[in-house]
């Protein structure tokens, strides 16, 4: 089934862009604070707990929940994700055994090169960009069990609205990046030969089916390969001008203790950070080939399709 033909995310369709875009400007989320979702109990919401979630995951593709929970418990994150529709998780090769991550410093994985388990700064990205097209990730949850002693803030901004910047600036810079070779991560190897061949795509698509606009990117400068054309490494600069800019689209917090990231995939971004003995960092990730439940087509609202 094709993409409806009046999705503004088509360069073509220029009227329903207009009246998304308004509309879009003009509800999204001015700060973190507006996110955020007060729980009792993030694996048995409440019918008004979820609809507030969802509601802001339709606004802003994203919603932050602040709960009392703090204890280590895995199957938070996959109770959420239930609760929100997300049934078919990402169990890559780092993450433990039920197909949840546990993001913490790990000096074996992080001697791997893997950059979420040092305290290192990780860059501007969507997760899974590195996945096949069959394997799209559309929606991440993070719960955070720790913070760090200092440090470890999130960036987040809505990818709806990054390529909204990128339309109003240029819409070629859009079309650039809509190629469907527009960015390629080589495969990686081990011993045992290519242990993710690679994987070739556009940064902007449109969903088949509903219109919705997905992501895939990342910052990073090293294992990747943008298109070699004028057009690709203008759009690849512009965009990260963007992200590395003071746009107020951009969204700061830290998440605490009992807190949790919900969204359909949006870019984010974590800062460098130091911990303390008896004060380690620790964030559970999982990641979903669903979008979050009663979100899909949400652009319909604003282009008044």
């Amino acid at each position: 089934m094709n993409a409806p033909v009046r999705s503004p995310f088509f360069l073509e369709n220029g009227e329903a862009w207009a009246r998304w875009r308004d509309r879009k400007l003009a509800a999204r989320a001015r700060s973190a604070d507006e996110l955020v979702v007060e729980v009792r109990d993030p694996r048995a919401l409440t019918a008004t707990e979820r609809a507030e979630l969802v509601r802001r995951c339709r606004r802003d593709n994203m919603a932050i929940y602040a709960s009392p929970v703090t204890g280590p418990d895995k199957a938070i994150v996959r109770r959420v994700g239930e609760q929100l529709g997300l049934a078919t998780l990402d169990a890559n090769f780092l993450s433990d055994e039920d197909g949840v991550t546990s993001i913490a410093v790990d000096p074996r994985k992080s001697g791997a090169g893997f950059i979420p388990y040092t305290t290192h700064r990780i860059r501007w990205h969507t997760d899974g960009y590195y996945n096949p097209p069959a394997l799209r990730i559309r929606a991440m949850l993070l719960h955070c069990v720790r913070d760090a002693a200092r440090g470890g803030d999130t960036a987040l901004l809505d990818h709806e609205l990054a390529y909204l910047l990128l339309r109003e600036a240029d819409p070629s810079l859009v079309a650039a990046l809509m190629r469907e070779d527009a960015l390629a991560i080589p495969a990686r190897t081990d011993d045992d030969g290519v242990a993710r061949p690679e994987a070739v795509g556009p940064v902007f698509s449109v969903e088949p089916g509903t219109g919705d606009l997905h992501m895939r990117y990342t910052a990073r400068t090293r294992s990747i390969a943008w298109r070699d054309d004028d057009a690709t490494r203008a759009a690849a600069a512009r965009l990260l001008e963007i992200l590395d800019g003071n746009s107020d689209c951009v969204l700061r917090t830290r998440l605490a203790p009992g807190m949790g990231l919900v969204c359909n995939n949006v870019l984010h971004e974590r800062s460098a950070f130091e911990d303390e003995p008896g004060r380690e960092r620790l964030l559970y990730r999982a990641r979903y080939v669903e979008r979050i439940a009663g979100t899909g087509g949400a652009w319909t609202e604003a282009a008044g399709a």
